[in-house]
């Protein structure tokens, strides 16, 4: 199972900055190439800032309720396309951040 790292997680991968129940999508970084709960997860744990990736990579997302590796264009459509579980629509805010 792809570990999901970040400070106080659940089970799903909610951390201590972003921890509503749809807030279950875990990124992977561009130069550790890990996935976290979030940047600010990253940014306090890593001794590097978050490195956004391609957009048009495979598989960069990682649904925190069933594990499973995402596109962008899955993510995009606003819920896993495996278990069904919602994806927040404010992580559109932070999009540059994660994603070129």
């Amino acid at each position: 199972m792809l570990k999901i790292l970040g400070l106080d997680l659940d089970e799903a991968g909610r951390c201590s900055h972003y921890h509503g129940s749809n807030d279950i999508v875990a990124l992977k970084c561009g130069s550790c190439q890990a996935f976290y709960a979030c940047y600010r997860c990253h940014d306090a744990i890593c001794d590097h800032s978050f490195k956004a990736l391609d957009k048009t990579k495979s598989k960069i997302i990682l649904c925190g309720a069933c594990r499973t590796l995402i596109d962008w264009q899955d993510y995009h459509k606003g819920g896993c396309p495996s278990c069904h579980h919602s994806f927040n629509p404010k992580c559109s805010r932070h999009s540059e951040i994660y994603f070129n």
